[in-house]
Formats: C-alpha cells, structure tokens, sequence
C-alpha cells in the first residue's frame, strides 16, 4: 500500500495559497480517481481506493504545516506502512510556477512540512513529487509569499501544475519514482 499525502494548512483561510499545492494535486488526483476525502483518520481527511493493482490512501493533513509529521506518522501507523510506502506532494520555492519534479529522499531545504515529517518518521527516504510556485521578491517575506493567494494571472499555471503533479503520483504509483523522474524532471 502506498500512502499520497498532499500538504497544505486546512481551512479556508489557506485554500488557495501557494503552500497548498499539495493539497491541490491530491485534489486533482482522488477526482481522476473518483475517490471522495471525506473520512477523517490519523490527523487527515482520507480516501483510500486502487490505481491499478497498487492499493492507495490519499491524505490531506488536518495539521498545520509545521505540523504535518503527526499526520504522516499516524498514517503510517495505520496503515502499517514505512517511509519507503509515502509519496509527498508539496510546494517548492525553488522551482519555477508550474514546474513539477520527483525527488528520493533527502533533507528538508528548509520547507517547515517536510522538517516536521522527516523529524516525525526519523527518515527523509520518502518520495516527494515537488510543485513549483516560484520565489518571492527580494523585498517579499518567504513565508508571507508562500500563505498568500496565486494571483489571477498565476491560477492556470498552479492548476495545470497540480494536474501533473496528479499524474506524475499515477506514474510513480504504476512504473516506480524512477521512471517518473525521467518522465517528469526534463526542463
């Protein structure tokens, strides 16, 4: 069973900010997938369902970001699973709008969710699907940029992102991370 935890901050207030990328590809894929995350587990809402023969669970953490280890954890817990079974979606400020790419493992980079995960699990040997929302201003807060909304003419670019992203979990899920990366980290 692998486990696709989405990241972002729950609530309104967050919905469609940068920082929630995650939650948005995770979105996109239950729809193409036609599961509802509707049931609230181990800190998150969940879906679980099959693409292809892989058994798969969805989540959207009900943790704040710097959070989301307690909801990756519990998951894992539940569903008897280990870093190797979790696939991230999140944001990434070093890559351009719209730019998605498959990393293995590795350290945190400094985004607060995947610190909270690695310190949670004791491991960062999980995959992570990056989605690209770009750098703020030199004169722009790093943090104030990633909880502020897209702006109108970015909204196509972060939704076309967290279609790939959706497809770039299918691909990890049926041909492995490998085949993904090559498919997905071209420039």
């Amino acid at each position: 069973m692998k486990i696709i935890i989405g990241l972002g901050n729950p609530g309104r207030k967050y919905e469609r900010t940068r920082h929630n990328a995650g939650f948005m590809a995770v979105d996109e894929l239950a729809r193409s997938l036609s599961l509802d995350l509707a049931k609230e587990k181990a800190h998150a809402l969940i879906g679980a369902g099959r693409l292809g023969a892989e058994q798969v669970v969805l989540a959207k953490p009900r943790t704040y970001m710097n959070e989301s280890g307690k909801a990756a954890a519990s998951l894992l817990r539940e569903f008897y699973g280990s870093p190797g079974d979790l696939i991230v979606l999140h944001d990434e400020l070093d890559l351009p709008l719209g730019a998605v790419r498959v990393k293995i493992g590795g350290g945190h980079g400094g985004h607060n969710g995947l610190r909270s995960i690695i310190e949670a699990l004791g491991a960062g040997d999980f995959v992570r699907v990056r989605i690209g929302i770009g750098r703020p201003l030199p004169s722009e807060d790093a943090a104030d940029y990633v909880l502020s909304p897209f702006l109108a003419e970015e909204r196509n670019a972060a939704a076309e992102a967290a279609v790939r992203a959706a497809e770039t979990a299918r691909v990890i899920l049926a041909e492995g991370a490998a085949k993904a990366m090559n498919l997905f980290n071209r420039k």
